[in-house]
């Protein structure tokens, strides 16, 4: 064998089983997560591993071919900016955002990175996507209801406390979302002649304050609408409530399981583990411009026995057969 031949023979040798190793190496990518709720928050927790649940039934598992890199807003806008704008200098694949309250930031952050958002109220009106059917944007996922559902809340209220007369709606009167459930609540009030209150969720003082004054008045009750300070401040509410004894609405089932006495809302569980599956796709090659915007699939209410006991409240018989949960 002359020398030229024997060198490429071992440099064949030596090269192929590199090539070789060298395909089987997957590829990992990043994944980046915004949520704006506290790190020790169980249900956001819960969340969570519903959306890893969702990326590891589609092939996907960390530390073998993903990378997830997550931050806490705590219901805190300058921390979530803070984290959007680290979280998009990773350079990630795509980003999960929590709620429509942490794609503000990210998209402010970058325009290019993917988005994912779980549980968005009104994407259109806060200008994340362009068309619900056709986003146009570096964003797209699920929405949380329909502005119309706040309504539904108040009809509730009225099933469980028939003689209501005033109802304190406890919202952000900041948000964008929190004006539009306001505006529908006020429509459905009107014509029953039930007298609405904004209680503010800016400190624990101003809603204690609120909540007192909407006591006041015999055949009272709250509605919760979604925000993420109303999520923060879930407990004291709830201790208020029972205090004066007010019949209240919330929109996650987590409010009453905590001791609130309705809930109606989307299941959030099943709504992050749907957002998965919109990553997956997006890692896989779609783009967030192409994929529609959807709809909750899964509405649930649950109603906790104990508490309508502990107001001396009977729950209708109608009502309860409704029920997806019962809390005795």
């Amino acid at each position: 064998m002359k020398r030229r031949e024997f060198i490429t023979l071992v440099g064949g040798a030596v090269v192929m089983p590199f090539t070789a190793t060298a395909q089987q190496i997957e590829r990992v990518r990043r994944v980046g997560v915004l949520i704006n709720a506290l790190s020790k928050d169980a249900d956001a927790q819960a969340r969570i591993a519903a959306f890893l649940q969702g990326l590891q039934e589609a092939g996907w598992s960390v530390g073998r071919n993903l990378r997830i890199d997550t931050r806490w807003g705590g219901g805190d806008n300058a921390r979530a900016r803070h984290y959007a704008e680290e979280l998009v200098a990773l350079n990630p694949d795509v980003i999960l955002a929590g709620t429509g309250a942490t794609v503000q930031p990210l998209q402010q952050a970058s325009r290019t990175v993917p988005i994912v958002f779980a549980q968005a109220i009104d994407p259109v009106g806060a200008g994340n996507v362009e068309t619900l059917a056709r986003p146009n944007s570096n964003a797209t996922g699920f929405l949380q209801f329909e502005y119309s559902l706040a309504g539904k809340w108040l009809e509730l209220l009225r099933e469980v406390a028939p003689e209501l007369k005033r109802v304190g709606v406890i919202r952000d009167p900041g948000a964008p979302a929190g004006i539009g459930q306001w505006a529908v609540i006020q429509a459905a009030a009107q014509p029953l002649g039930i007298e609405l209150m904004s209680v503010d969720l800016r400190s624990a003082e101003t809603i204690e304050r609120s909540l007192t004054a909407v006591a006041r008045v015999p055949n009272a009750g709250l509605i919760a609408v979604v925000s993420a300070a109303g999520q923060l401040h879930r407990e004291l509410v709830a201790t208020l409530s029972a205090k004066h004894r007010l019949p209240a609405v919330y929109p996650y089932r987590f409010f009453v399981t905590g001791g609130g006495l309705i809930s109606y809302g989307p299941d959030l569980v099943s709504q992050y583990r749907r957002a998965a599956g919109y990553v997956d796709r997006i890692l896989k090659g779609e783009k967030p411009a192409d994929l529609p915007v959807q709809a909750p699939t899964k509405y649930e209410l649950v109603i906790n026995l104990k508490t309508a006991k502990a107001l001396g409240l009977e729950v209708p018989p109608m009502l309860l057969a409704r029920a997806d949960e019962v809390i005795e």
